[in-house]
């Protein structure tokens, strides 16, 4: 049976699939805006396949966001408070170990940390941070600190970045998560995060990271005050940089969430959107290992749906989410294992346990 687009367009872009070529900058704007949103799911399927076959990936991690104080004052972020808010909150160190004891004992694969840019807190604060997860899980992997994070550490400690993160390294850090990505695109960076560091300066961050040992992640926040040539311009760049490094493990489209935020008045994303930024995102990442749909940002139904629109990840059970909730998700914050595996098989595919660097992955038990 011969499968027929409902727009021209994506023939030329099948032949390049098939071919293992690269899609150029105009292949991902048609992508972007092609009306045909099952033929661009197919031929990101195409490409699915041909990296990890059936496999469905999952990690048992939690998340842990120790403040949500921020010298920041970022137009799309409904997380990020001044010291006086009436609902400011930082975590001290104990407390920080104690959440990530209390969930299965600190029993999962990873310890996943990002949190606000703390205007008191000194960088011995992080540095201890790192090395008493480190020293009380020592089988747990670290992936902590966004390059915004990372580049006001490296101002905190009065260091290069380069120094900062062998720092880090050295006392446990083991990864490097994609947030502060947002999109690079000048524009509309400027009008969701002003204050935020630039993308070229992410993106320096991460080359630094990559040549230091660190793996990383990528992000890309979309459903804002975008164009779909940003968001192309957005992939093609990581796609660059992944070019010259090859240190990018996964990448992960966060749909954005207007409720209680300077953007509320925008509507949130829908499910056509969610799924084709993730298709999209698997044929221009052509050097990209995995594309992860963030089930707490984007719903577990769209999650599943995704596997068959490029995606061959479903994060983790994550508990206790604050970031995206602020901006009103209504997801849960967790997602037990059971419930990962079972969606998994009724998408059709093979649910695949991970660490955080697929580096240790099984068939988990159905």
């Amino acid at each position: 049976m011969v499968f027929e687009f409902l727009d021209a367009r994506l023939k030329p872009i099948e032949d390049k699939v098939k071919a293992g070529e690269r899609l150029s900058f105009d292949d991902g704007v048609v992508l972007f805006q092609t009306p045909d949103l099952l033929g661009v799911g197919r031929l990101a399927t195409i490409v699915r396949e041909r990296k990890n076959g059936d496999n469905a990936f999952f990690i048992h991690n939690r998340h842990i966001n120790p403040t949500n104080v921020c010298i920041h004052t970022c137009n799309f972020c409904a997380f990020g408070v001044k010291p006086d808010a009436p609902n400011a909150y930082e975590k001290s160190l104990d407390e920080i170990f104690s959440d990530a004891q209390a969930y299965q004992n600190g029993k999962v694969s990873e310890f996943h940390i990002v949190g606000g840019l703390h205007p008191d807190w000194p960088y011995k604060v992080y540095l201890d941070m790192v090395r008493g997860l480190k020293e009380r899980f020592p089988d747990v992997h670290l992936q902590a600190f966004t390059a915004v994070e990372l580049d006001y550490l490296a101002r905190l400690a009065g260091k290069p970045l380069k120094d900062t993160l062998e720092e880090l390294y050295a006392a446990g850090l083991g990864s490097i998560p994609g947030g502060g990505a947002e999109i690079f695109a000048k524009r509309a960076r400027k009008k969701i995060c002003n204050d935020k560091i630039t993308g070229e300066r992410w993106l320096e961050v991460h080359e630094t990271a990559h040549g230091v040992g660190l793996k990383s992640n990528a992000t890309m926040l979309y459903g804002h005050l975008e164009f779909a040539e940003e968001r192309v311009d957005h992939l093609v760049r990581l796609r660059e940089l992944q070019d010259k490094t090859g240190g990018f493990v996964t990448f992960i489209p966060l749909a954005f969430h207007p409720e209680n935020t300077n953007l509320h008045f925008l509507p949130p994303t829908s499910g056509q959107l969610d799924l084709r930024a993730l298709a999209v995102s698997r044929l221009m990442l052509d050097n990209f290992p995995h594309i992860k749909a963030f089930w707490i940002m984007i719903s577990p139904k769209i999650a599943q749906l995704s596997m068959s629109f490029g995606a061959d990840d479903m994060d983790g059970t994550v508990v206790e989410e604050k970031i995206i909730h602020a901006a009103g998700a209504t997801t849960d914050q967790i997602f037990h294992q059971r419930e990962i595996i079972d969606m998994i098989v009724e998408s059709g595919r093979l649910p695949m346990e991970r660490d955080t660097l697929y580096e240790d992955t099984h068939l988990a038990a159905v």
